[in-house]
């Protein structure tokens, strides 16, 4: 019992030491711990020009019935706490996809419509793939997804009619 006290004691003032006269030994440990620090910048639009143009077509075409909300998650949108499923992977599976835009319900928030607007990067195979995934994830969940291709122009009667039949 008396080795283990002095033993115990010999360690303590060996760490004191060390914290002592070597305090980035121990600074060292404890920063590579750490999560990394990542640095940003806040962006000045948080949507494209085209982005905004429809952004703004949108809002005119629901006048003051609906919310219209950009860059929205599909987290934000879809319940991924579904009775007998790993809910976890079903969160990871959706928790990088978004739309570009949801129309919801003035009362509760509820969401109406997603709304993908295609520029040409949708033509990429990768982009293909993700379309088709999350335009598939939208209908097994019950939430009407429209698709508005970005020409450089945009139809506004197009937009309204095919918006107000969904809603």
């Amino acid at each position: 019992m008396t080795k283990l006290i002095i033993i115990a004691f010999a360690s303590a003032i060996i760490v004191i030491v060390i914290k002592k006269f070597f305090p980035d030994v121990f600074s060292e440990i404890s920063d590579s711990k750490k999560k990394p620090l990542y640095k940003y910048n806040k962006k000045d639009f948080i949507m494209t020009r085209a982005e905004h143009e429809f952004f703004d077509i949108l809002v005119e075409v629901v006048e003051n019935k609906y919310y219209v909300f950009p860059q929205i998650h599909l987290s934000a949108i879809l319940d991924n706490k579904v009775v007998g499923q790993n809910w976890k992977g079903a969160l990871s599976h959706i928790n990088q996809k978004s739309v570009d835009f949801v129309i919801c319900d003035k009362a509760y928030l509820k969401p109406l419509v997603a709304i993908e607007l295609d520029d040409k990067s949708h033509e990429k195979n990768d982009r293909v793939e993700r379309d088709t995934e999350v335009e598939s994830i939208l209908n097994n969940a019950g939430l009407t997804l429209l698709r508005f291709k970005n020409n450089g122009s945009f139809n506004k009667e197009e937009i309204k009619n095919s918006i107000l039949g969904k809603l």
